[in-house]
């Protein structure tokens, strides 16, 4: 960006240091239901946190891109960026931290958070790059129906009728399935699948049209307005289509844009506007964001699948720094992840006092 929007780089990077958060529990045996997504259909606080940086990555594809001409350049751009994510994404699925360092082929999987991220990257910015605000707003609302419609009444190849439960005849678990075969997240879904990358486009339109808004009006209180209507239609949807992170459902998309508009039109309202010092330090992280999500991931996978003895290096500092006759199992293991939090929190404020930003 030309100009850099305080809040949303303070957005980022809390959303970023939520993700580390709720990555890196103590003991997946022991955490508060805050932390956990919902089993299926509903929603708590760490089912925002993914849309929330796909919203992110809309608003600054707006920024980084307004005044960008639409030729080979800037395609070759937005390309390698977003297979430089995808690379990345592969690298943490597939890497373990021993001979011959990558797992067998048979249980590679494809999908995940930074391959979602690539993917709807490089469909966004060209969406934005070729059509103005109301053909997006066009594309979103097509996309949201279609795929509720689809999920909702579209009978199965075998003519079973279709469900938005967790089950084979549910549309996005049944492509999945007949696609990916054993490389998913889980032997039944996979919650970054195939059907469900196309309403996360719309999660990271709805960015770009806020971007807009912010560039154009500056305005507080269009912020608010649009995230009540956003809020407002997404808890109405859910009466049809329910809120699902698993799914991407339609009312999930509505949902959490309107949280994610909320949340930042406070923030901008206290930093870009009052001029108010507020949340530096996860601007700080904000500004290498993906960066320090990867490292976070890297160095947590290592820590799960390096021995010490019996047991493993999350395992070991866990049990001898943070279990304590004095503190609940769940206190416990809260203090391990907000300690993990803090460590890259300090990282980010080095990088950035260090002018160290690496761009993915």
């Amino acid at each position: 960006m030309a100009q850099r929007i305080v809040s949303v780089d303070i957005l980022r990077g809390f959303t970023i240091a939520a993700m580390i958060l709720v990555n890196t529990p103590g003991t997946w045996s022991h955490v508060y239901a805050p932390l956990l997504h919902a089993e299926w259909h509903g929603l708590t606080p760490t089912d925002l946190i993914f849309p929330f940086f796909l919203f992110i990555v809309g608003i600054s594809i707006h920024f980084a891109y307004k005044n960008r001409s639409n030729d080979a350049a800037t395609y070759k751009k937005i390309a390698v960026r977003s297979l430089k994510l995808i690379g990345l994404g592969l690298l943490l699925n597939w890497f373990v931290p021993y001979v011959p360092f990558f797992k067998d082929v048979e249980s590679w999987r494809y999908f995940g958070v930074l391959q979602r991220i690539g993917i709807v990257f490089f469909i966004t910015a060209i969406l934005n790059l070729n059509f103005n605000w109301k053909v997006l707003v066009g594309i979103g609302g097509f996309v949201l129906i279609g795929y509720w419609l689809l999920l909702g009444f579209v009978p199965l190849p075998d003519g079973s009728l279709p469900t938005f439960d967790r089950a084979p005849n549910n549309w996005a678990n049944y492509v999945d399935l007949n696609v990916l075969g054993t490389h998913m997240w889980k032997a039944d879904y996979d919650p970054e699948g195939i059907l469900s990358t196309f309403p996360a486009v719309v999660t990271c339109i709805l960015g770009v049209l806020i971007g807009k808004v912010l560039s154009t009006f500056k305005s507080t209180k269009m912020l608010v307005l649009i995230a009540i209507g956003l809020l407002i239609s997404g808890y109405v949807f859910n009466l049809w289509f329910p809120i699902n992170k698993a799914l991407w459902s339609s009312s999930f998309v509505l949902v959490t844009s309107g949280w994610g508009t909320l949340i930042l039109s406070v923030i901008y309202f206290l930093t870009d506007k009052r001029k108010m010092t507020f949340g530096t330090i996860f601007k700080y992280t904000g500004m290498n964001a993906i960066t320090i999500y990867f490292l976070s991931s890297f160095i947590s996978k290592t820590f799960y699948l390096t021995k010490v003895g019996d047991t493993n290096i999350h395992s070991w500092l866990y049990n001898t720094i943070f279990v304590h006759d004095v503190l609940s199992n769940k206190m416990s293991s809260l203090l391990y992840a907000l300690s993990v939090v803090a460590f890259y929190l300090l990282l980010g404020y080095i990088m950035y006092r260090r002018k160290i930003f690496i761009k993915v």
